[in-house]
């Protein structure tokens, strides 16, 4: 006789229902949330031109059930913030438009949500040349503008001496800890006067609760990590929060005690990079988010990026004494983890920076190892102070490139993987190719992680620097399940799906096939949309103290020669020479804080 679980499984597969088992359970709403207004999913990666999924962030309130996604809208002219209710993943209320041209990170409140921007500098004097954008946080209360904190721009942090910055691309995150009373914020900047003109880094800025930006607080930072797009920043109880950065001379850093690319901080991992380029540890362009988790409430943190390994040590000459660079062990991308035991420290050995080393990877903790297929778009997040989610894509058929950029090939599905806190991998990683990661994943109060994603062919194929605009957006989660997966759909055989090892089946996949849910309409939504507020308004400042496949690549063990144009496969023209390279002849190289 079929068990109650057993039938409910021939049900869901009669129906073409695909329900997941095994370490996660996957749930899908597809196209269940209307936006006020529409959305490209697709940003083109900075050098190649490659898509990547436009980052929408997401987050969850303290209560465990209040959510806010925030997007930019297609015409690239307002950040938009709606409410999420997280049971049925449909809109709530009114959408707050906000200009700008760029969402780079939210915190939710009970009471409303604060957002990171780009937007415009105000002010008539010492303004960005170019019109180049800044950074700024905005917080919403109820419904209504409570403040707007300029990070940069003419009250740039340190602009007597490096200069004051703008932000072409946040390409960073914004967190809030309720223990510290903070936000902190991490993200690009470029100088546009001052000792630092032209050259470009990254600074960490801190705001309280009521607006005011704390430049005496102990981790700002006005310059940090050359040509850093790879950015990690997680909450801590206080000052200053856990980070990381992946530099373009060769290493990726916990740097939570310098906020610099130094050997004072924790030498994560030695990258195959060059001038200009960081290697897309953190996803590169849209990227820099999701990547740094905390274990609860524990000290412990997770850190997940893509790697393509690391042989043959040598002197960075540039960087100097006790500094290397290295070859990839590969060109195609693989998963790879690390455990803190607090922000400041690594559980485990610190990658070698040994010159004439053979293997400098030897540290690290590899969630796919294989030199077959790429990996990218990776992210991690915990379930709980014991657990944690690595996502990732992989890309069958790849090829890759000597330079320390993305891969070209055919997508062919989304990996979940989960890690144990101590970096032991926990069952095997369940795949499906329908559901993405295109923004935070965040932790609901009923345990489940939950992300933003839209619903597209994802092609991976060639260069591509918009997508069709939607109006609405998917929301996928998963939840902690056990040890062993599999899939069932409605074309596989139904008799293992009778047996007793059916196990439990509790959630559905692609819940919105199935079930039909009240949702605010796109026009109702707009019509009600509140005007558009022209941020900041003001910015106040404290004064600080002071499958099998085939890997088509070039050799992977020989720095790549010549002009980019010899083998650029994208037909892209960027620089990446010493003479093209914005920063590099600027003396920051052992930065503490400065440059």
């Amino acid at each position: 006789m079929i068990n109650s679980k057993a039938s409910r499984l021939l049900a869901f597969a009669a129906l073409g229902i695909k329900v997941t088992l095994g370490a996660v359970t996957l749930e899908s709403y597809e196209d269940t949330f209307s936006l006020a207004d529409s959305f490209d999913p697709i940003q083109a990666a900075y050098w190649t031109g490659l898509p990547h999924h436009r980052r929408t962030p997401f987050a969850v309130a303290p209560d465990g059930t209040t959510g806010y996604l925030a997007y930019l809208n297609a015409d690239q002219t307002s950040v938009l913030v709606q409410q999420v209710d997280t049971t049925s993943f449909t809109s709530v209320g009114d959408a707050v438009t906000i200009t700008g041209t760029e969402a780079g990170g939210l915190v939710a409140h009970d009471d409303g949500f604060a957002v990171l921007i780009k937007t415009t500098a105000t002010g008539s004097e010492n303004l960005p040349t170019d019109d180049m954008p800044i950074a700024v946080v905005v917080r919403y209360t109820d419904g209504e503008l409570s403040w707007s904190t300029e990070l940069n721009g003419p009250s740039s942090y340190g602009a007597g001496s490096i200069g004051r910055t703008a932000t072409p691309d946040i390409n960073g995150d914004l967190v809030w800890s309720e223990s510290a009373g903070l936000y902190g914020a991490y993200y690009v900047v470029t100088a546009y006067d001052g000792d630092a003109s032209g050259h470009y880094g990254d600074a960490i800025s801190y705001v309280d609760a009521s607006g005011t930006r704390q430049d005496s607080t102990e981790g700002t930072n006005t310059w940090g990590c050359s040509h850093n797009t790879g950015i990690g920043f997680e909450a801590a109880d206080a000052a200053p929060f856990a980070s990381v950065c992946a530099e373009d001379q060769g290493a990726i850093w916990l740097n939570t005690n310098n906020r610099g690319m130094s050997n004072v901080g924790q030498k994560i991992s030695n990258e195959n990079t060059t001038n200009g380029s960081g290697g897309e540890a953190m996803y590169g362009m849209s990227g820099s988010y999701s990547n740094l988790a905390r274990f609860s409430t524990s000290d412990l943190y997770i850190f997940a990026w893509q790697s393509r390994g690391a042989t043959d040590l040598t002197l960075n000459e540039w960087m100097g004494d006790g500094y290397t660079a290295c070859s990839p062990r590969w060109l195609n991308h693989n998963v790879a983890i690390a455990i803190a035991s607090d922000k400041e420290t690594l559980s485990g050995d610190q990658a070698t920076s040994e010159v004439g080393a053979a293997d400098g990877d030897t540290q690290i903790t590899w969630v796919t190892e294989d030199d077959g297929s790429d990996h990218q778009n990776i992210h991690v997040e915990a379930f709980d102070g014991s657990n944690a989610l690595v996502t990732y894509e992989t890309l069958s058929n790849p090829t890759c490139e000597p330079l320390p950029l993305s891969c070209t090939g055919t997508f062919s599905g989304t990996s979940f993987q989960v890690v144990s806190s101590s970096g032991e991998l926990v069952g095997s990683p369940v795949v499906d190719d329908s559901i993405t990661v295109s923004g935070d994943i965040a932790l609901l109060g009923d345990g489940r992680l939950c992300w933003p994603y839209v619903k597209q062919t994802w092609d991976l194929s060639a260069a591509k620097d918009s997508g069709t605009p939607t109006s609405t957006m998917s929301f996928a989660c998963a939840s902690l399940n056990g040890t062993s997966n599999s899939i069932v759909t409605a074309s596989e055989s139904t008799t293992a799906a009778a047996t007793e090892t059916a196990t439990s089946v509790d959630t559905l996949v692609n819940i919105a096939s199935s079930a039909t849910v009240a949702e605010t309409s796109a026009a109702e939504a707009t019509s009600s949309a509140l005007s558009a507020t022209d941020v900041p308004q003001s910015t106040t400042v404290s004064e600080p103290a002071t499958t099998e496949t085939t890997l088509t690549t070039a050799s992977a063990g020989v720095w790549p020669t010549g002009s980019w144009g010899s083998w650029n496969p994208w037909g892209v023209n960027k620089h990446f020479g010493r003479s093209g390279c914005p920063h590099c002849d600027i003396s920051h190289r052992r930065s503490e804080g400065s440059y």
